[in-house]
Order: C-alpha cells, then structure tokens, then sequence
C-alpha cells in the first residue's frame, strides 16, 4: 500500500465514547529494542574494524617493514585507539542516520591516522623495541587511513546484511512522505522501508481541539507498527507533546530524524551558530571563492594530465574497436551548455550508430525520463557501445574538455542545449561552475530522476562544495565501472 494511501485508522486511533481520543500510557515498542540491538552490531563491527586496522598497520610497520619488535605496552594501543575514536563520536554517528556512509567520515579518519602516526614517532621505545623509522612512521600513517576506511566500508556493509530492515513511521504531508517512500523504495544504500506514514492534518478535529491528539497517533502507531525510527517533516509542528512524546522514545533506543522546515539546499549550506542556547542557521553565500577556484582547476589539470597518460593504451584499443564494430568517426561530438550558460562541444566515445541523433524524434514515445531523454534498450546503441556504456568509460575523452577548461571532474551535468532552456530561476546557479564529467546525479546510479530532481542536486553541489566532497564524488565514480547498473 502506497505511504499516502495509509489512513490514521490503519495506525491504530482509539476513542471513548464521545469521540476523543483516548489517552494511552507512553511505552517502548517491541522495534526499540530491536533499533537498539542494531546500533550495538554496527558499534560492534566498527570497533572490531578499527582494531584491525591499526593492529594490522603497527605490525606491517614495525615487523614487516622493519627489524624492530613490539613491547608488552603495544597491547594497549588498540584499546587507546578505540577510546579515541569513541570520544570522536565516530561509533555512535549510525545511529544517528540512515545513510550511513564511510567516505564521509574518511577527513576524521584522516586526522586519527595522522595523530597516531605522529604519536608513535614521539612515543620512541614505549611501543617498539627500538626506534621507528621514517619510512616506517609513513607506511603506518598511509596503511592505517587505508585500512581504517575499507575496513569500516567492509563492517558497514556486513552490518547492513546482518541488521533487519529499519522500519520508519513518517509524520507530515502526503506530499513529503511519498517523496520519502520513494527515496528509501529507490536507494541502494540504506536499509530502511517507510511502514506508516501519520498527516499532520487530519480529517477530523480531533488534532485541532486536541493538541494531544497528534502525539498519542504517533505513539500507537509507533507500537502498532514495530517502528524502527520515527521521521518528522516540517509540517509536524513542536507541540510540548509531541516533543515530549519523540523525548520518551528516544530513551527507549528509537530513532529519530527531522526533515527541516527549510529547502534541501539551504539546509546543506548552513552552518550551527549556538548563542547562549538558542541555536540559528547561519546560511552561506551561495558562490566558490576565488581561492577555492583556482584548487579546483588546478586539481583538475593534475588529475586528467595523469588520467590521460596512464589511459591512453585502454584508449587506443576502445577507439580501435569502435572503428572496427561500426561505420562512422570515433568520436561523438555535441554542444552542450556549459558554465554561466556558454555552448561547447562535448567529446565522447561513439556508442550508437552514426547519425542517431537524428533519429531522436522518431522515438521520443519510448523516452522513460521525465525531462531528459532516455531508453533503456535504445536500439541505436551498437555492440562495442552497450559494452563502453555499462562500464562506463565512453566518458573518457571528456577529460581533454576538462583540459581545455571547458569541464571540470566534478561538477553538474552539461545539459543539451534543448533541455538547458527549461531550467530557469535560481536552479540556473548550478552552471555556476564548470560541469562536471561525473557529479552528484552520476554516482547515484538512477537513471530515472527527474530533470527537476537533478537541477535542485547539481545547485545543492554547488552550494554545499568542499574539495573533499568532489575527492568523494570521484571515488564513487571510480566503483560504477565494476558494477552492473547503469547511469
């Protein structure tokens, strides 16, 4: 049954005899044992991830590397380790969330290698039967940020194999709760399923004359339901009772989380400003400084020289194939808009026999986009490009755009020229910046968002862009080609 179509008599409303109703007791559901009971596996798994990480590091350093040996005191390191990482809050942050992702706590994971590397070089001979050398210090630093991010990526994803599915109970509009459904229906990622979904505005009255009402719907539902964790969008208000409701069964190990009653971007561009307890979204300005554009570009420059060096042999035998499987150039070229709005032609591997563009109209009723235009099975593609395509690299040649300062690695998707033109308003902000070989759209691997849903995350890129999360985009991008689903 469909979120929206889930009325509150199906949540499990009871009434007294004149229709109001009846106020029940606040208690746990049988899920928060069971959301809790998940916490503790992921909590579990990343400890037991970390303490192989850093024992598997020290060792490789200190025996493998070099001739020292370990003290009796090396014993204490892994425990020291995970004392730090705790007080770091890096086991307690799933919890918290449903996307739970590695890439985006590798900075901190970053600093602990660091500080742990640097810690053991003073250390002298507490650790070690001798002292450490340079080339040891650095084998542990780089060894141990490598090994602490798979083998977090590894824990996480056991987790999710050895974890029932998170059952989450919506509160707000119909219009947000199918758009959460779908979201968590869609998502590859999180492990969670929308299992009742509560409006804030009732046919009734009862939630209008009584503001408990609302609160008490929650609180069935929550054990009617078995509900992991509960999600209020924005529409839910902060009445004492409710709030006071989601206080109660947060003590008792549910979830919760909070759709802002701000636009997704402005909420991925804020920053917490606390005064005196009273906390405010201070927003940033919407724009990449001067300083941070020209890391951007130089990182780009680096990084597609190298690329094209170290590709050019898979290159060469990906151009000879196309030549030798169709007639036709190697190369499928088209003008496509560019930053603040400005046509260039892209560069890419032909995939599709040569004139196909031309035969666009012709099945424009097969197109599955909305806004874009997209088959599954475009019956133009030709044998080498179906294989190109689904591992990804008929975007290659792209890289000598990025060279020429038309594109950049990362950024938003260049749009045909066509479907540029029907974005407008503040969304048109996303050609800002250079658009990008790969980008948030990209790495999500679903070729079925809308053209609207794609503009509002390429603007959220732009708002909310760091160099770290460009690094991340790429690493994500780098895994599409070993995975069968294409973008």
């Amino acid at each position: 049954m469909p979120v929206a179509d889930a009325p509150p008599e199906t949540l499990g409303v009871r009434r007294n005899r004149n229709g109001w109703v009846r106020p029940i007791r606040l208690r746990a559901s049988r899920s928060a044992g069971a959301a809790e009971a998940r916490d503790r596996t992921f909590r579990r798994l990343l400890a037991l991830a970390d303490m192989l990480a850093v024992s598997a590091s020290l060792v490789t350093s200190v025996i493998v590397v070099g001739s020292n040996g370990l003290t009796p005191a090396a014993l204490a390191i892994p425990p020291l380790f995970i004392l730090v990482v705790k007080v770091l809050g890096l086991y307690d942050r799933d919890a918290h969330l449903l996307h739970r992702s590695t890439l985006d706590e590798a900075p901190k994971l970053f600093a602990v290698a660091t500080a742990t590397a640097l810690l053991l070089s003073l250390s002298e001979t507490l650790f070690v039967t001798s002292d450490l050398t340079r080339t040891q210090i650095l084998v542990v630093w780089i060894l141990l940020f490598g090994s602490l991010v798979a083998f977090r990526a590894i824990a996480r994803t056991l987790g999710r194999h050895m974890t029932p599915v998170e059952r989450c109970l919506f509160v707000g509009s119909a219009e947000h709760g199918e758009e959460l459904r779908v979201k968590l229906a869609s998502s590859t990622s999180v492990k969670a399923e929308l299992v009742g979904w509560l409006p804030t505005a009732t046919e009734s009255e009862d939630i209008v004359q009584n503001p408990l009402a609302l609160a008490q719907r929650v609180q069935l539902a929550i054990a009617e339901r078995d509900v992991d964790r509960v999600i209020l969008g924005p529409e839910a208000g902060a009445s004492n009772a409710l709030v006071d409701a989601i206080r109660r069964n947060k003590d008792y190990g549910l979830n919760v989380s909070v759709l802002p009653d701000v636009t997704r971007v402005v909420t991925s561009s804020v920053e917490l400003d606390r005064i005196g307890g009273f906390t405010l979204l201070g927003v940033r300005r919407f724009e990449i400084t001067r300083s941070s554009r020209i890391l951007k570009r130089t990182f780009d420059v680096v990084v597609s020289s190298v690329g094209l060096l170290l590709l050019s042999p898979l290159l060469a035998v990906i151009a000879i194939a196309i030549k030798l499987d169709s007639p036709g150039p190697v190369f499928f070229r088209q003008r496509r808009a560019g930053r603040h709005g400005q046509a260039f032609r892209i560069i890419k591997f032909r995939s599709m026999f040569d004139g196909a563009d031309q035969q666009k109209d012709e099945l424009m009723d097969r197109n599955e986009s909305n806004g874009l235009f997209k088959i599954a099975d475009d019956p133009r593609v030709t044998r080498v490009g179906s294989l190109i395509r689904r591992r990804h690299v008929d975007e290659l040649p792209q890289l000598v755009n990025v060279l020429r300062g038309e594109m950049s690695l990362v950024g938003p998707r260049p749009l045909v020229l066509e479907e540029d033109r029907r974005i407008v308003g503040w969304h048109r902000h996303r050609l800002d910046v250079r658009p990008g070989i790969t980008g948030p759209w990209q790495v999500l691997r679903n070729p079925e968002i809308p053209i609207t849903e794609m503009v509002a995350m390429d603007y959220q890129y732009v708002a909310d862009w760091s160099p770290w999360n460009d690094i991340r985009i790429l690493l994500l991008t780098l895994a599409l080609p070993f995975q069968n689903r294409g973008i």
